[in-house]
């Protein structure tokens, strides 16, 4: 039973380092890609609004309502992930797609570089038209 408790307690001082690290990442590395990003698209004729729902970070499209990129922690799994989830509405078809921003790293290991390259990538089904 110790060792069961001892795990428990591990377990959520490791999901609360991963909240701060992750808080820290949104502030200092996230949040300013995203805002540079949505106004280089807007400049291009690609209206983004960013926002901050519920300690994500959402980068949607003027043009339709439930289209949007967001990122958030996944803590669930042994190792709190940062995921890009995207959603993208075209007709009647909604397609979703939920990855982890760069496969293996904590928020704290992730540099501009990667949220930058999952942007470019995510941002396909806007940019094709």
């Amino acid at each position: 039973m110790d060792r069961a408790k001892a795990r428990a307690q591990q377990k959520r001082n490791d999901a609360a380092d991963a909240e701060r690290a992750y808080a820290a990442f949104l502030e200092q590395v996230a949040t300013p890609i995203i805002r540079m990003l949505a106004n280089a698209l807007k400049a291009e004729g690609y209206p983004f609004t960013v926002s901050t729902p519920s300690g994500g970070l959402r980068l949607a499209s003027d043009r339709g309502r439930d289209d949007y990129i967001e990122l958030a922690l996944d803590a669930s799994a042994d190792k709190p992930t940062v995921v890009g989830r995207v959603r993208h509405t075209r007709g009647s078809r909604t397609l979703e797609d939920e990855r982890p921003i760069k496969p293996g790293a904590a928020p704290q290991d992730l540099a501009e570089a990667d949220v930058l390259s999952f942007l470019v990538n995510a941002l396909d089904p806007w940019l094709e038209r």
